[in-house]
């Protein structure tokens, strides 16, 4: 979209918007090509669903549900979809084997060059596929879609907590809230305090370490705190760090992908969900009822997977 590419539409001529059309349309083409010699089934989820999610992250759109029985029945509202993940999830439970998705997602972000309360997502799943295959592939899809413009780019992998030492100066891993809130107020205008040690991990990581990630190369972030798992199966590193099987994609500094090596336990899933929701409580957000069907997948059993969403408006944006 064109708002999504940080260009002002009344500044665009005729002819810009539509070579702009052109050229997404062309890389649309081109990520169902690379899918399909790969034998990856394209599938289509709901986008609207009477649960929301329980990141403490992520706030979904909701709009009015004309058979809601009354105002005060929690099924008043249906929700836009942050991701297809639950559904698509639904689907590898029942045996759908590798799968993906273009898509439109939803979130309650403040709208940017980067952030649109309304954009696109590329997500999908390899089945038999650990965090490093699917990186791989990830960087294969790029190459794939990039060739007419831009000369193949170098891929950099880089740990959670070795970019934290070379751009923070601070080991994530091991150092508390009042170590990173220090190194934030030394590093940042920061106004605020907080206990919260991921607050500050965020903070750190999209003010002092993204910029310098994905400079002329893809670079992939991978192996992060146990904090920060979301769904993502969780690990010892070579130094008996527990951490996440997760990784981002940074390609200029821009974030243009998150993928994990997908949690399968339907019980640890449970206890994050209802950890979400303590610290949504805590910091004030509405808590939300546990997607029933998401859950029964989890517990049908989910096939040993990895899967990954990817902003396709970023994407074009890059390239």
């Amino acid at each position: 979209m064109i708002e999504q590419t940080g260009a002002n539409p009344a500044f665009l001529t005729a002819d810009t918007i539509t070579a702009r059309l052109i050229k997404r349309a062309v890389m649309l083409s081109k990520i169902r090509n690379y899918f399909s010699s790969q034998q990856v089934l394209e599938v289509e989820t709901p986008i609207l669903s009477p649960y929301a999610v329980t990141d403490p992250q992520l706030d979904n759109l909701r709009v009015e549900n004309p058979f809601a029985i009354s105002e005060d029945e929690p099924d008043n509202w249906l929700y836009l979809s942050t991701s297809p993940e639950y559904g698509m999830k639904q689907l590898l439970s029942l045996g759908s084997g590798s799968i993906y998705q273009i898509s439109k997602a939803f979130r309650q972000d403040p709208p940017g060059r980067l952030h649109s309360s309304e954009f696109t997502l590329l997500e999908w799943y390899r089945l038999d596929y650990d965090m490093d295959a699917l990186i791989d592939d990830v960087a294969s899809l790029i190459h794939s879609v990039s060739a007419d413009h831009k000369k193949p780019l170098a891929i950099n992998k880089i740990s959670y907590q070795q970019a934290f030492l070379d751009y923070v100066g601070i080991d994530p891993l091991s150092a508390t809230a009042a170590e990173l809130e220090a190194v934030a107020q030394h590093s940042l205008d920061v106004s605020f305090t907080s206990q919260d040690k991921d607050i500050w991990l965020d903070l750190l990581l999209t003010h002092c370490v993204e910029p310098k990630l994905g400079q002329g190369a893809m670079t992939f972030l991978y192996n992060y705190p146990e904090s920060q798992a979301a769904l993502a199966r969780l690990a010892k590193d070579d130094n008996g760090n527990i951490i996440a099987k997760r990784f981002e994609l940074y390609i200029d500094g821009v974030e243009l992908a998150n993928g994990y090596f997908e949690l399968t336990d339907a019980d640890e899933q449970l206890q994050r969900f209802e950890k979400d929701n303590i610290l949504r409580q805590q910091a004030g957000k509405a808590v939300r009822n546990i997607d029933p069907q998401f859950m029964r997948a989890m517990q049908r059993g989910l096939p040993e997977c990895s899967g990954v969403a990817l902003g396709v408006d970023r994407l074009l944006l890059v390239i």
